[in-house]
């Protein structure tokens, strides 16, 4: 049965629970899971996914702020839960209440924690994980600046420095892990500083997905799992070297993104389609219309050069892609219906439309392409 909605996600409890408990053997039984759903889980539902991984056996979450937290909160999870984004100063209250742990990595942060006067008692207590800048020039801290902030939270009651952390910046886009082992070493560095002033993080996570997959010295007892959870590999140089190294790992996408057709017309040979007549038909052929443009996530940069499935045949889209609307050449496929199912990502009969493959057209990458697909499509998930 279709679902009630012209444009809609479907999100596959079996693969998603197969891609966390994969990486649970992966990782091994001294390193947890955190299933990172930002950014409503990568475009798969926040609240969907992380109540499949969290029945898979993810024992952390990360999300980007503080609403997302509170969202899984509500939704019965009551797993510890950590905001990867930066928590502006009027959130920190709701952060504690909602017991969120949250990235820090500036002492303003640590100074308006102060003027909350929290007590360590539940409902009380700030938890914080310490974002150690180790070269990717991003969210973090380091050096002096580091000491200053680990002494500030000492002298302030009901702040517990719970973990640390750090990024990588070029671990999955090369074959070349020279910058990664060096930013390791000076994530050791941190938090030896750290530990110098009498602070025992108990949380050490720096592994995303790659890392997860191909160097175990980055595991620590906590690894982020985000693109490759989806069934994602990062990127193609992670995927080789995991096959080259015979890395035991089977990864499911997760996501389909499906439509109907509207309308179908009949129109002569040198017909324009679209915006801007920038696409005529070469010869007489039939136009599908489909309800979903780049409002839904469709982008723009797939006009006439994306395909969509129509009864398992590919089909090229004619013209410029709308706001709420597109239209693909249907005229190779027969006995078409009004509200036919349509692929725009994801698999029909002997086809496949991957992120990967829409990430080429356009010239990005395939977090993208699931992360931006409209929120406020509905996400069903599917056994």
């Amino acid at each position: 049965m279709k679902p009630e909605s012209k444009t809609w996600v479907e999100v596959s409890k079996k693969a998603l629970t197969n891609n966390v408990k994969a990486f649970r053997r992966h990782l091994g039984a001294k390193v947890g899971v955190m299933a990172v759903v930002k950014s409503n889980a990568y475009g798969h539902g926040l609240v969907e996914t992380a109540q499949i991984a969290d029945a898979a056996g993810a024992a952390w979450f990360g999300v980007d702020n503080v609403d997302e937290g509170i969202a899984l909160r509500k939704a019965g999870i009551t797993k510890p839960i950590l905001i990867l984004g930066y928590t502006i100063k009027s959130r920190l209250p709701d952060a504690v209440k909602n017991d969120l742990s949250f990235i820090l990595s500036n002492l303003e942060t640590v100074l308006a924690l102060k003027k909350l006067k929290l007590t360590g008692r539940k409902g009380s207590l700030a938890k914080v994980h310490l974002k150690i800048e180790t070269g990717t020039t991003r969210q973090g801290v380091e050096g002096q600046d580091l000491l200053h902030i680990v002494r500030e939270i000492k002298k302030t009651p009901g702040v517990q420095i719970e973990g640390a952390s750090t990024h990588y910046a070029n671990i999955e886009d090369t074959t070349e892990t020279s910058f990664a082992q060096r930013q390791l070493q000076r994530f050791k560095e941190g938090v030896t500083l750290i530990c110098q002033e009498g602070i025992d993080p108990k949380v050490m996570h720096t592994a995303c997905s790659a890392a997860a997959i191909l160097f175990p010295d980055t595991y620590f007892n906590l690894a982020r799992v985000g693109i490759s959870m989806y069934g994602l590999w990062p990127s193609k140089e992670t995927q080789a070297v995991a096959q080259r190294e015979k890395k035991a790992l089977h990864l499911v996408p997760a996501l389909s993104w499906k439509t109907r057709i509207a309308q179908v017309k009949h129109v002569k040979k040198g017909t324009p389609v679209s915006y801007g007549l920038t696409e005529s038909v070469v010869h007489d052929s039939k136009i599908a219309v489909l309800p979903v443009g780049y409002w839904d996530g469709f982008d723009r940069g797939l006009s006439s050069v994306g395909h969509v499935l129509v009864r398992g045949q590919l089909c090229k889209v004619v013209g410029r892609i709308c706001m709420n609307m597109c239209m693909i050449d249907v005229t190779d496929v027969r006995n078409l219906s009004l509200e036919d199912e349509v692929v725009l990502l994801g698999v029909q009969k002997d086809e496949q439309i991957s992120a990967q493959d829409i990430a080429g057209k356009i010239g990005t990458i395939h977090y993208e392409v699931v992360t931006r697909i409209n929120p406020l499509l509905p996400r069903i998930v599917k056994a």
